[in-house]
């Protein structure tokens, strides 16, 4: 069978699930139902669970192309979150407000958090998880490579290599391999 024909029945078979989110969403936080959603999608083992979450994320997130390959336990917590063309998210990763561009790999257990300031730190006299952060759109650009573990918390421009483990902090330069914590340039591709 061609792909398009499992894509649409992929949509089908997801359709409860697009249902029950629209629906709760009259009455509650988009962001918070596509991470109670997306919990739930994640259990689906192997390409079958691929399709169908690709088929969820096509109508809640801002952008899903049906060519993407979003792979088992991966989450999502924001709604802006964008997946271009033929990029590959790996198993376990968290992603928050996010733009992945096309032809980009994502290793197992990427994070890629809502920029470095998501909660607020400054107030003593108010608990931390009641202070207003500041969320970042991330974007790691065309062709790049993310090793497993890594923790993307700055743009990432094109045609990259971030290194296994590697802790982006500040925005990377274009056709550059990177590693450490805080990732470092350490040498041109």
């Amino acid at each position: 069978m061609p792909k398009s024909l499992f894509r649409l029945l992929a949509i089908l078979c997801i359709s409860p699930l697009l249902v029950s989110y629209f629906v709760l969403g009259v009455v509650a936080n988009r962001d918070g139902l596509l991470e109670s959603h997306s919990q739930l999608l994640s259990m689906l083992p192997g390409k079958l669970g691929s399709y169908l979450r690709v088929a969820f994320y096509r109508f809640t997130i801002a952008h899903c192309d049906p060519t993407a390959t979003i792979s088992f336990g991966t989450l999502f917590s924001k709604t802006n979150a964008q997946l271009h063309r033929h990029c590959y998210i790996g198993p376990r990763c968290m992603l928050g407000d996010v733009i992945i561009s096309e032809d980009v790999l994502l290793g197992p257990a990427v994070q890629v958090p809502s920029g470095p300031h998501t909660h607020g730190i400054d107030d003593l006299d108010t608990p931390i998880r009641l202070q207003p952060g500041r969320r970042q759109t991330i974007t790691i650009n065309r062709d790049t490579w993310v090793g497993a573990g890594s923790i993307i918390l700055a743009d990432v421009a094109e045609q990259n290599v971030i290194a296994a483990g590697s802790i982006v902090t500040k925005p990377t330069e274009p056709r550059t391999i990177n590693a450490g914590i805080p990732a470092k340039k350490i040498k041109d591709r």
